[in-house]
């Protein structure tokens, strides 16, 4: 455990904290894991929360109303008051939000009306989502909002340095690199199961691992047409895809012969992964991709596109392959090479464990809990200059 000198208060805020939703999520509720065995005092506002709570952590849920054509997210109402109350009693140090949206926005809002410093994280490219379905007007709009949204923020921590670099092209001002990290103990290569291949009759199949939200913005129609040259040519060859979304139903026609088992979490997860052979993950629109680390950690090679945040990750040939984005003829010759040289294969699953051990989570948040301090600090000195009258707990500290 990280001995902390300085303890502060943090609020966070997120469009959803329904567990397993996504990656943000995940990410999330392994930052709550740190915060209470750190003893830090924080608490989560979002327009969905646990059912159960079993964890020291607070939860308050906002009123929301459904995405219209994706109904299992929410959106919270833009006011500052459906959260006041709660929140000022609570008393944060540091704000830190977590998704661009109209709770993102309140918080903000909330934010430099009580002279609160605020962070955020840059979780999700909306911009490549845009050009991605090849809508212009869309990508312009996406770039004008979240760069005026994300220059509100003092500091925007951003999990790959290629989206970042990116970022900062399109007038971003605050931009921190900070990737994301691994839970070693839940992702390893103990958690190799013949009895899972055994029990889903794929004993002599190699299989091809996806896992993600089943939504065509993570390149999935690439994943079809990579099934579909590799199951062309060889019947040793099985496409596993984890996870759920509104296209499930759509690739089960594409894919006939793979297998969907849906969400899965905790250590059945862990046994899938390690128990594949190769991770593929065609998606061009991920910050950073946490899947690709959870592959490499547990001994699976990543094959994953040659842009966006999910290559950040990957030194090519080394810990992971990359393909040209797009490239299913390409995805599909180097997947297929790589299971004819199991050599190979053994070669580049060890590099990826060696550089999995170097990112977990306890660094990568206590390097998050500094950059805390020093927003702080820089923001007491400011209401110092600007002669502020009102400094939270921990400004009041720094200042004395």
């Amino acid at each position: 455990m990280t001995q902390l000198k300085n303890k502060i208060k943090v609020a966070y805020f997120n469009g959803t904290m329904k567990p397993g939703q996504d990656g943000v999520t995940r990410v999330l509720f392994r930052l709550i894991d740190w915060l209470n065995e750190n003893n830090i005092d924080n608490i989560f506002i979002a327009s969905q929360i646990p059912e159960a709570n079993e964890q020291l952590t607070k939860f308050i849920e906002v009123p929301s109303f459904p995405v219209p054509f994706y109904k299992e997210y929410k959106l919270a109402y833009r006011s500052t008051k459906i959260f006041e109350k709660v929140l000022k009693e609570f008393n944060p140090d540091i704000i830190h939000i977590n998704s661009p949206c109209s709770l993102g926005l309140a918080a903000i809002k909330y934010a430099k009306k009580n002279n609160i410093p605020v962070v955020a994280t840059y979780h999700t490219h909306f911009p490549s989502y845009a050009k991605y379905y090849k809508i212009k007007q869309l990508e312009f709009i996406s770039w004008n909002y979240l760069r005026k949204f994300y220059n509100k923020c003092d500091r925007v921590f951003v999990p790959s340095e290629t989206i970042m670099n990116e970022l900062i092209k399109h007038g971003f001002e605050t931009t921190k690199y900070l990737p994301h990290g691994i839970d070693l103990n839940l992702f390893n290569k103990s958690f190799k199961s013949s009895g899972w291949k055994k029990s889903l009759n794929i004993q002599d199949k190699k299989v091809m691992l996806f896992v993600g939200r089943l939504v065509w913005e993570k390149d999935l129609f690439t994943l079809t047409e990579i099934y579909d040259h590799i199951t062309g040519l060889r019947d040793d060859v099985v496409f596993v895809l984890v996870g759920d979304g509104p296209i499930r139903n759509e690739l089960k026609k594409l894919m006939p012969k793979a297998l969907f088992l849906g969400f899965k979490s905790g250590e059945e997860l862990s046994k899938i992964y390690a128990s594949s052979d190769l991770f593929v993950f065609p998606s061009t629109t991920e910050t950073f991709g946490n899947v690709v680390l959870e592959a490499m950690a547990s001994g699976t090679v990543p094959v994953c596109s040659d842009e966006g945040g999910a290559s950040s990750s990957i030194k090519n040939n080394y810990n992971g392959i990359l393909c040209e984005a797009k490239n299913s003829f390409d995805f599909s010759k180097k997947i297929i090479s790589l299971i004819n040289n199991p050599s190979e294969l053994l070669r580049i699953s060890n590099n990826c464990v060696s550089y999995a051990s170097t990112q977990t989570w306890e660094n990568i948040f206590s390097i998050q809990y500094q950059d805390y301090l020093d927003v702080i600090k820089n923001y007491a000195l400011m209401n110092i200059k600007l002669d502020y009258k009102k400094p939270t707990n921990y400004l009041q500290q720094t200042i004395n």
